[in-house]
Order: structure tokens, then C-alpha cells, then sequence
């Protein structure tokens, strides 16, 4: 998945200094989908204009323990950070989830 991911990052013209930041947050995003959503996951990587959006989707429904407008997790805390370290790598995250699983939308300057 990180191999996929990062390939798509260079295809679409990321500079190779943002690539890893965004393999966290990917990274970050894919393993929420297997851990606490579904044993399997999708992954659709495309381009809007300026843009590189990734979309994971699983079959789960989850709730995150982090949502938007909470105050950071502790300096010392050992789970639930995955959903506050994408936001803070991403341009932009939706997260969708409802009878047909969750689906979570990042988006990344390219």
C-alpha cells in the first residue's frame, strides 16, 4: 500500500520532501481502516486539478475517537492520534461513515 501510495505521489509531481509526511498520514489513515473498521480495506488514489486525493474505505462503522475542534492528544499518548496526525499532514479531510462503511477522503498539494 505505501509502494502504491507513494508511486502515485511521484506520478502526479509531489515533491520528494513532502512524500513521507504523506505516507504518515496515509499510512495512518489505512491502518484505522484495518484496525477499527474492517479486516479489509480499499484504497483510490487520483488527481483534481492541483490536487492528490486519496480515498480509504472499509466495510466497518467506526467512530474516531479524535473529531475535528478537539484539543490534541497528549504528549504522551500511545493510540488514537492517527485521525489528528492526518489532519495536521493533509490539506483536507472528510470522513463519511453510514450503513455502507467509512470512507475517509485526504487531500494533498501536488
Amino acid at each position: 500500500m505505501r509502494d502504491f501510495a507513494a508511486l502515485q505521489a511521484r506520478r502526479a509531481g509531489m515533491p520528494e520532501e513532502e512524500i513521507g509526511d504523506y505516507l504518515v498520514a496515509v499510512n495512518e489513515v489505512a491502518t484505522n481502516a484495518v484496525t477499527h473498521g474492517a479486516a479489509k480495506a480499499r484504497l483510490r488514489v487520483w488527481c483534481e486539478g492541483r490536487d492528490l486525493v486519496i480515498d480509504i474505505h472499509d466495510d466497518g462503522h467506526w467512530i474516531p475517537a479524535f473529531q475535528p475542534g478537539m484539543v490534541a492528544p497528549h504528549d504522551y499518548s500511545t493510540s488514537g492520534m492517527g485521525l489528528w496526525v492526518a489532519r495536521r499532514l493533509a490539506k483536507d479531510v472528510v470522513l463519511i461513515t453510514g450503513q455502507t462503511g467509512t470512507t475517509l477522503m485526504m487531500r494533498f498539494e501536488v
